[in-house]
């Protein structure tokens, strides 16, 4: 019997755009059909996303690729920027923290969307930069529609911005007032910053290629790094500590940074190989999760059965359990990723599934690598926040999370998966610069990521602070090949949801035979049993989130085996895009929860 779906899973032979905003899919598709590739078709959405969804993504963001130009192996550009020089142990020590604060200028990285963007451009792109930026400098000139949750994001911090952002006043709440969702909204100040770039990227060559490469100069080096650093350097700006503290950030930490092209980690699972950005990102994961899955005989169950969710909820216990302790920078560090993934680590791994939910947070075992585990259950008391050596506990002291008011309001994700007729495919996750991050910069009509929160400040971690290295990232697309041959791209939004919505996407997919859409419709669940990558780092120990859309027998079947259930709504959990290739048929899917994303295709 045919799964119920919202909508039809797109079906073509010229070209499928999938994203996380209707807006942003349209775009992209419009590239297509000028006759732009899969990549130019990228940056156009990806530049797009930025003005749809600034409660999401923004200019000074960040953004991992993962992409499989046709008949070449899959590779990623990481355009996860670093933290400043200035960003060391000791600074924040002697500031008298122990956790980086969850908003304003301290956090503040290398803004590395843009470098990675045209990196993508210059390397695999066919289009001009006037081509592929011009439909989002339309957009934010001209206004669009405001979804329900851009409108929620600034009223939650509308005080904050009265009293002490007022440059982010200015743009988000035009002539002081909230806006409402009937309103078109404009950012005209981020519309002329990108205009700028490209007249004076024009004015230094005729050549396509070479102004692209022109205009990565003129942010890294330009005036945008320029004004970046002036703003951090003269403004003291309220953050999630309650005090005021300016940023870190120089124009050299900008121009010594730029996006750069490695290899996926990959894993072999049934026919298919899925590849993943390295543990600088929680992307190993999802390959991890397979590991521990390999084994049991999940064909033999159902995507609504407890059996099915349990599994994959104690290996999503374990994978991320790791996850904190042994993923970092590879930089920086040695992450022991072979062992993670190798049969040998898994035997031992998988056996620690039992049919009871898991009430501890376990990390591997693996001598010389890894670092310490920091639990802090959540609704404790900073005192209950215990530091787990591998196993070892004591005890120590975390700040007190702050008021939403003080711009803590949890941060999203955007995404897109692209396919174009030539075969080239490409998924892309971009965020950070949220609106609610930090301060507009008056001069650029943007503000800067806040992902430096993901670092810890304990030297004992590979994931702890330190110049130049990357935050552990949430962010995570997906490529994966069946056969061998690249078959389709997909993620997510949802920090540290993404490896568990994507998986869950990819599990009913290959194992129950669900179509795209049937898979992303399916009713969502997703674990907190570990530390939250987001300030203030809580850990919920046993948790367990499902649909209501569940059966009442999967549910109190859940509840036996000892999960702590909590039953949302109906449509609330995934935010799932993917697109597919085989046989030189194209299909795609989005999400249909909170309406606003879509696949388009021909």
């Amino acid at each position: 019997m045919k799964n119920f779906t919202t909508r039809p899973e797109i079906v073509g032979n010229f070209g499928i755009v999938t994203s996380t905003h209707w807006v942003a899919s349209a775009v992209g598709m419009s590239i297509l059909e000028k006759g732009g590739n899969a990549f130019d078709a990228a940056v156009a959405t990806g530049f797009t996303l930025q003005v749809v969804e600034p409660h999401l993504n923004g200019p000074g963001g960040e953004v991992p690729l993962i992409l499989a130009p046709n008949n070449k192996d899959p590779i990623v550009i990481c355009g996860q920027g670093v933290a400043p020089e200035q960003a060391t142990l000791k600074s924040f020590n002697d500031l008298g923290l122990n956790i980086v604060p969850g908003s304003g200028l301290l956090p503040a990285v290398v803004p590395g969307a843009f470098d990675a963007w045209m990196l993508l451009l210059s390397n695999f792109g066919t289009m001009s930069l006037r081509d592929v930026l011009e439909p989002s400098i339309d957009i934010a000139t001209k206004g669009y529609h405001l979804v329900p949750n851009i409108i929620n994001t600034i009223k939650s911090v509308e005080e904050l911005f009265r009293n002490e952002w007022t440059s982010s006043a200015e743009i988000y709440l035009p002539g002081g007032k909230l806006p409402q969702e009937s309103d078109f909204f404009t950012n005209k100040k981020m519309a002329e910053t990108y205009l700028k770039i490209i007249k004076e990227a024009e004015g230094k060559s005729r050549d396509k290629k070479e102004q692209i490469n022109q205009a990565r100069e003129i942010w890294s080096k330009g005036f945008v790094a320029e004004e970046i650093e002036n703003y951090c350097k003269n403004n003291h700006v309220m953050d999630t500590t309650e005090s005021k503290h300016k940023g870190l950030l120089t124009a050299n930490d900008i121009a010594n940074w730029s996006a750069s092209i490695e290899k996926p980690l990959s894993y072999d699972y049934k026919n298919y190989t899925v590849c993943k950005t390295g543990p600088w990102g929680q992307g190993p994961t999802f390959l991890q999760q397979l590991a521990l899955l390999k084994k049991f005989d999940l064909d033999a169950l159902d995507e609504k059965s407890p059996e099915f969710v349990h599994l994959v909820v104690e290996a999503t216990k374990l994978a991320f359990a790791d996850r904190e302790a042994f993923y970092g920078d590879t930089n920086f560090n040695e992450i022991p990723m072979d062992i993670l993934l190798s049969e040998q680590y898994n035997i031992q791994r998988r056996s620690l599934i039992s049919g009871k939910a898991s009430m501890e947070v376990r990390p591997g075992n693996i001598p010389g690598f890894g670092g310490e585990v920091l639990v802090r259950p959540k609704g404790t008391t900073p005192e209950s926040f215990s530091k787990f050596d591998i196993g070892e506990p004591t005890v120590a002291r975390f700040d007190e999370p702050n008021p939403n008011s003080l711009g803590d309001t949890r941060g999203d994700t955007t995404h897109f998966d692209i396919i174009d007729k030539w075969g080239n495919m490409i998924a892309g996750t971009p965020s950070g610069g949220w609106l609610q991050s930090s301060p507009i910069i008056p001069e650029l009509g943007f503000c800067l990521s806040n992902r430096g929160q993901m670092f810890w400040l304990d030297d004992k971690s590979p994931a702890c602070i330190g110049p130049k290295r990357r935050p552990r990232t949430t962010l995570s697309p997906s490529l994966a090949l069946k056969d061998g041959v690249p078959y389709m791209v997909f993620g997510t939004p949802g920090g540290d949801q993404q490896d568990q919505w994507s998986l869950h996407l990819f599990l009913r997919h290959v194992h129950f035979g669900l179509n795209l859409q049937e898979a992303i419709d399916a009713p969502g669940f997703s674990t907190a049993h570990f530390p939250n990558s987001f300030y203030p780092r809580e850990t919920d120990i046993g948790h367990l989130a499902v649909e209501g859309r569940f059966p009442s027998k999967t549910i109190d079947e859940l509840k036996k085996k000892g999960h702590k259930i909590s039953v949302d709504t109906e449509w609330s959990l995934g935010r799932m895009t993917a697109a597919s290739k085989e046989n030189g048929i194209l299909k795609g899917a989005a999400n249909p929860r909170f309406m606003q994303g879509y696949a388009i295709g021909r």
